[in-house]
């Protein structure tokens, strides 16, 4: 497959514009994403809920996002798993202004991206509840970092699911916390990942 054919198809899966991505990033972002697509055993997210909580000694700010998109193939163990930082939705209208445009640059750093591979033993045609650890590079805010993070994949009754709860330090993304507001916004917060997946049919 060619690199327009190639660039198609992940933008198929994932729901997303892939245009403006480093062309680097681009790239190694569609090999990755072929070799999840190509192989047997492939999971598509039906529903998700990514959420993050920001415990800090003035304010706690909770906020949720339903509109994240997910591949993994259950057969080689990869995973990618993808969200717009603005489809985070707050109580406080003025502040997810301001998480869009003083914090995350949304407009600038439209993506935030999970790319890995899952570490553990499972079965998805097992009922069950494994814990595993996903291996692999999370971007935020236009930097990427090496991650391992737990979680598990819950199997019941023929249906697939991820769950995970990890801490995110937002110096480590480069996303800088303006000194008046230290005890307002937490340095470090914390993501909890839910994830329902359906089987894809050849």
């Amino acid at each position: 497959m060619n690199y327009i054919t190639n660039t198609k198809i992940a933008e198929k899966a994932t729901g997303f514009s892939l245009k403006i991505m480093p062309m680097k990033k681009l790239f190694m972002f569609i090999f990755l994403l072929a070799s999840i697509l190509i192989r047997a055993q492939k999971y598509e997210q039906t529903t998700s809920k990514i959420s993050f909580l920001s415990d800090a000694p003035l304010e706690d700010i909770y906020a949720e996002s339903k509109k994240s998109r997910c591949v993994f193939n259950a057969t080689n163990k990869k995973i990618v798993v993808l969200m717009k930082p603005n489809t985070f939705v707050f109580k406080n209208p003025m502040m997810q202004e301001h998480f869009n445009e003083s914090y995350m640059e949304s407009d600038k750093y439209p993506k935030a991206i999970l790319s890995g591979e899952v570490i553990g033993d499972f079965d998805v045609k097992k009922d069950g509840v494994y814990e595993v650890t996903v291996k692999g590079k999370l971007t935020i805010h236009g930097v990427e970092k090496n991650r391992e993070i737990k979680g598990k994949i819950i199997v019941k009754e023929g249906k697939v699911s991820i769950d995970a709860k990890f801490a995110i330090k937002v110096a480590d993304h480069g996303i800088k916390i303006p000194s008046m507001k230290i005890k307002n916004i937490a340095e470090v917060v914390e993501v909890t990942v839910a994830i329902d997946l359906m089987e894809k049919k050849a």
